[in-house]
């Protein structure tokens, strides 16, 4: 993720682009931001979502490694379980 998908800075981009467009008298301006905010507030979404489901993935993986027994060789493995459990979860 490069720093223009961090959420923290495009949660800073879509006030700044708020409180510019609040402050606008040309409607074509006006409306070229606002289409530019909501670009920015579904890459946010987006975002969130992306590391929801990776906490989701990672912390299933834990169990599944825990589960049977720690060992050390077997992260990947877990991993793709885990991320297929939680993929076919968001599914249904």
């Amino acid at each position: 993720m490069d720093q223009s998908d961090d959420p923290r800075e495009l949660e800073r981009k879509i006030e700044q682009a708020t409180r510019i467009a609040s402050r606008l008298n040309d409607q074509t301006t006006v409306e070229r931001l606002r289409a530019w905010i909501e670009d920015l507030k579904q890459r946010l979404q987006q975002r969130r979502e992306a590391r929801r489901t990776k906490q989701a993935i990672s912390a299933r993986a834990r169990e599944i490694w825990e589960q049977h027994g720690c060992p050390s060789d077997r992260d990947l493995e877990f991993w793709l379980q885990a991320e297929s459990e939680i993929r076919e979860r968001d599914r249904e």
